[in-house]
């Protein structure tokens, strides 16, 4: 089966997080055998004078290795286990405030709205945002596990000095690293680069020690032991940061050609090239730095432009120069780019090193960005016009992308909601009656009332019939097309709320889905959806743990035959169905797709899918389009289904 763009940069970024680790064993190697030459010297006049190779195979040097080995892993561990709680972690490391839903301030606002298509247009739920206040320089980064629980922060200066073109360019980038499975890889650099920085920690705290100890005491025994204690600080704290050194090589090496990816997504999502050429700019006119956290450097990888001032920037530069990137994005755009300031600020600014246009363009990227040249995506109230799906239609194709009309009808859809209900969907409140509202809206006022009464009462949890007054209109007129995407501009709320809240919520739904005693598909897909997302693993990476189909054969039986009966109403009909698209995986006897599947059983098999190989993804995506496919249309309640699976494989799915 076809591997797609989006699946293959899935699996890149996968194979780079395994040749980190053996980059960083190679480290650990290089810093053991530097320490233990230091330790081999000190000690060489203390024990037999023995060849350094037999020295480090004597007790003194494999206490020696084995305390360096432990130090630069005890280093990494606690900073992997201390990042273990995802993108939100990272923006509290860095000191980043939380932009709250429902804020006033006018530019976090057009943040948000930014933010907010981007993600109803990509299929994936409202990242939540935060705002590094004390950075006047123009910079953001994502952080995160999994592309349904990501984080974005900008600085304040971003917020305050890009337009909205230039801040929709950066925010295309940031969610190219969402699509494409950078964030995992990035939160795991900082974590190695941690345990290569212990060594010269240490180091720097002996230097310390020993010179300032020194300087205090006279020129006896003692005073020469902390002299040499410095001595050998000194000596530790080199070799750290020559780990750090070749770190930061390993760094910048993962990042550069990812930035230039990330750049040519921006272009292909907002189809503005001169939106996230502006905001580089105005980064080369000004800086990118971040001078009010210690994790710049650190976070340097994962932001937009560089965020710490580097000594030999262009070796240890995660990024491309700004001038290549803006000539990479168009040919031309940087000399347009100056002549507009060219009246208005004096001329030594504007003569910054121009470059020749890079070898990297982004039509060269293009085809990478977006996975099948010219894939076309219909927003959700429309049907597929194809008499037939086509190999180029498969929705596996359309997985991670941005197109002209999921946008359009993204800005659309926000268009249409009120601004009672838009505020409303930012509240805690609001967003847990959405949950309900979503379950009921369609019934009988009378039915409404007498469902409600299933939800014990509670100041929060309850069910509130002022505000469920205030969603029901809304909800009636857009229809069935629009519940999804409006479930997701909720999910930022929904992520407020305490474990103990989560629990009682989804309690809550399970009883409003099972009131009427009949499973519908959307009742399976909603419930499915927010168990998934308000899980207490909710932001934890899912690990890779089968790497064939056999393996979890009878979980794709059991998500196909759903499909199949979902795909035609006919039981003929979704047999045949199953039985084609279960060719694509076994051979074999005719069967036929189970009567009926439980939420527990769902659960259970898309769980066991979520750990496929991300080359292997795609075959289920197709599998379940074919059923929906069959008749050259999708319908509202199938994509629902289609939607819920490629969630729970961390596929984000466009409207289709």
């Amino acid at each position: 089966m076809a591997t797609p763009g989006f699946f293959q940069r899935q699996a890149h970024a996968r194979r780079n997080t395994s040749l980190l680790v053996v980059l960083f064993l190679t480290a650990v190697v290089l810093i053991t055998l530097a320490v233990c030459l230091v330790g081999y010297l000190v000690t060489r006049s203390e024990s037999s004078p023995l060849p350094f190779h037999h020295w480090l195979l004597s007790s003194h040097g494999m206490t020696t290795a084995a305390a360096v080995v432990i130090l630069i892993g005890i280093g990494s561990l606690v900073r992997w286990l201390d990042l273990a709680g995802g993108g939100s972690r990272v923006a509290n490391m860095v000191g980043a405030r939380l932009i709250e839903p429902d804020t006033r301030d006018p530019d976090e606002r057009k943040l948000r709205n930014i933010v907010e298509e981007m993600a109803i247009a990509s299929g994936v739920s409202v990242p939540e945002l935060y705002v590094m206040d004390g950075e006047t320089s123009i910079n953001a980064f994502v952080a995160g596990y999994t592309p349904g629980e990501a984080v974005m922060v900008v600085t304040k200066g971003a917020l305050a000095q890009l337009n909205r073109d230039e801040l929709q360019g950066v925010v295309g980038h940031e969610f190219s690293h969402i699509l494409n499975g950078d964030m995992r890889l990035n939160v795991r650099l900082i974590a190695i680069l941690a345990g290569i920085l212990m060594i010269g920690q240490i180091g720097q705290f002996l230097l310390r020690a020993g010179f300032y100890s020194s300087a205090t005491r006279s020129r006896n025994r003692d005073g020469r032991a902390q002299a040499a204690m410095g001595i050998l600080g000194l000596a530790l704290m080199i070799i750290g940061y020559v780990g750090v050194f070749f770190g930061r090589l390993i760094q910048a090496a993962v990042s550069r050609q990812r930035e230039m990816l990330a750049d040519a997504s921006s272009v292909q999502f907002t189809r503005n090239p001169e939106g996230i050429g502006g905001a580089l700019f105005k980064i080369g006119m000004t800086s990118g730095y971040l001078d009010t956290t210690s994790h710049a450097s650190d976070m340097n990888h994962m932001c937009f432009g560089e965020s710490a001032r580097m000594k030999f920037s262009s070796l240890l530069a995660s990024h491309p120069p700004v001038n290549e990137r803006i000539n990479a994005i168009q040919p031309g755009l940087l000399a347009r780019l100056r002549s507009r300031l060219r009246d208005t600020e004096p001329s030594a600014r504007l003569q910054t090193k121009a470059q020749s246009p890079a070898g990297v363009r982004i039509s060269d990227l293009a085809n990478q960005v977006v996975g099948t040249p010219g894939a076309r995506l219909s927003p959700l109230r429309s049907s597929f016009t194809e008499s037939a799906p086509q190999p180029a239609a498969k929705l596996s194709t359309r997985v991670g992308t941005v197109t002209p009309q999921s946008e359009a009808f993204a800005a659309d859809l926000l268009q249409q909601l009120p601004a009672t209900f838009r505020n409303l969907l930012y509240t805690r409140a609001g967003a847990i009656q959405l949950c309900y509202g979503l379950l009921t809206y369609h019934l009988p006022a009378s039915e409404r009332a007498q469902c409600l009464t299933l939800i014990p009462k509670h100041g929060l949890l309850g069910g509130q019939p002022d505000i469920l007054a205030k969603l029901f209109p809304t909800l009636s007129t857009l229809g069935e097309a629009a519940r999804f995407p409006i479930l997701e501009l909720a999910m930022p709320a929904l992520r407020k709320l305490d474990a103990g809240e989560r629990h009682t919520l989804l309690i809550n739904v399970r009883k409003l889905v099972a009131a009427d005693k009949r499973l519908s598909l959307f009742e399976l897909a909603l419930n499915t959806f927010l168990n998934r997302h308000l899980s207490p693993k909710a932001e934890q990476a899912v690990p890779v743990r089968h790497r064939s189909y056999r393996s979890v054969k009878a979980e794709i039986e059991c998500v196909v035959g759903l499909f199949a009966r979902a795909g035609t109403d006919y039981e003929q009909g979704a047999a045949k169905l199953y039985q084609e698209a279960m060719a694509g995986f076994f051979s074999g006897p005719d069967q036929r797709p189970a009567t009926s599947v439980s939420i527990k059983e769902l659960k259970a098999a898309l769980e066991s899918l979520s750990q496929l190989s991300p080359l292997l993804k795609p075959g289920i995506i197709d599998a379940c389009g074919h059923c929906i496919l069959h008749d050259g249309k999708v319908d509202v309640r199938e994509y629902e289904l289609m939607r819920l699976v490629a969630d729970q494989l961390d596929c984000p799915m466009p409207p289709l």
